[in-house]
């Protein structure tokens, strides 16, 4: 029976990659909780992996938010995203992992760049200054892997999603993505009969999401097919304006009232869309549209708050 690590089996990623390979006939699934591994432990990820012996590892633990976690918390993103990744991909080998597929992040590109980008523009221009320490901690994961393939001959791999989004997203509005944030707020809004609601930003940047059931389904071609040293990008090709976002979460959560910008509060980068032909040219492409990934998703929220939908 082939077995399959999913690191951060709970999280947005994890918890998509779960339910896609769960049940598979002839692949375990293995997983652990926070309590049972600390994977800023470098000894337990080793001591972990020696004994579980998987066949292939996914990275999909990490510590993730958007701009306003990102410079509140520079320090935290770099530091738990470099020791998580260091330890998984070192631990990997040690255990003898011959397969390991680990996540970059669309944040990694240029600030300034030609659009929709291409794995040949990293490096070509300054990162975004709110991601910067999350960036930094993925491209050393993205380089710590290609150095393992490169000495030792291992299937280690790196894949790039756009902005994920979906069940087990994080709906903090101080922690969560864009996305998530959007929902929370226009949801507290609603239940709370704000008149207006106003937002960070001017709503003019751009970004492409994509559902975290369509990236785990990817995943599993890439695990089964992709074997090279340059990261693939596997985006949905949907993307909208913050502004155009915002008003479509609105409609999902039934907010009727007036939406207001504070353009005070940084943008981020203007524009992020992703080039995804090497994916899409081995069979994939994204079954769920923004809009029913809304549905669905916000489903899902108010299943955690106790509403039945």
């Amino acid at each position: 029976m082939r077995s399959i690590y999913i690191a951060g089996h709970t999280g947005l990623v994890g918890s998509a990659l779960t339910r896609r390979f769960s049940g598979r006939p002839g692949l375990q699934v293995i997983t652990a909780a926070r309590a049972q591994l600390d994977l800023l432990d470098a000894g337990a990820v080793e001591r972990f992996l020696t004994a579980q012996k998987p066949e292939a590892v996914v990275i999909a633990a990490g510590r993730v938010g958007g701009i306003a976690a990102n410079s509140a918390s520079p320090a935290e993103f770099i530091y738990e995203n470099l020791m998580i990744e260091a330890h998984l991909i070192h631990g990997s080998w040690k255990a003898g992992v011959r397969q390991l597929l680990n996540f970059g992040s669309s944040c990694m590109y240029p600030k300034e760049c030609s659009q929709p980008m291409r794995s040949e523009d990293l490096q070509s221009g300054k990162m975004e200054p709110t991601s910067r320490s999350y960036a930094m901690a993925k491209w050393a994961g993205l380089t710590l892997a290609q150095a393992y393939r490169t000495q030792h001959g291992v299937r280690y791999v790196t894949a790039i999603p756009a902005t994920v989004y979906g069940p087990g997203d994080n709906f903090d509005l101080k922690e969560g993505h864009v996305l998530s944030a959007l929902i929370s707020r226009f949801h507290q809004a609603k239940e709370q009969s704000q008149p207006c609601v106003t937002l960070w930003g001017s709503g003019k940047p751009r970004r492409e999401f994509l559902y975290s059931d369509d990236l785990a389904e990817a995943c599993e071609l890439l695990l089964e097919r992709y074997d090279a040293e340059e990261p693939i990008n596997v985006g949905s090709g949907q993307a909208c304006s913050i502004g155009e976002l915002a008003e479509q979460v609105a409609r999902v959560t039934g907010f009727r009232g007036e939406i207001r910008w504070d353009s005070s509060h940084a943008d981020g980068a203007l524009e992020k869309q992703l080039e995804s032909g090497r994916v899409r040219a081995m069979g994939w492409a994204p079954k769920t549209s923004l809009a029913a990934g809304l549905e669905r998703t916000y489903e899902w929220f108010l299943s955690k708050q106790g509403v039945h939908v």
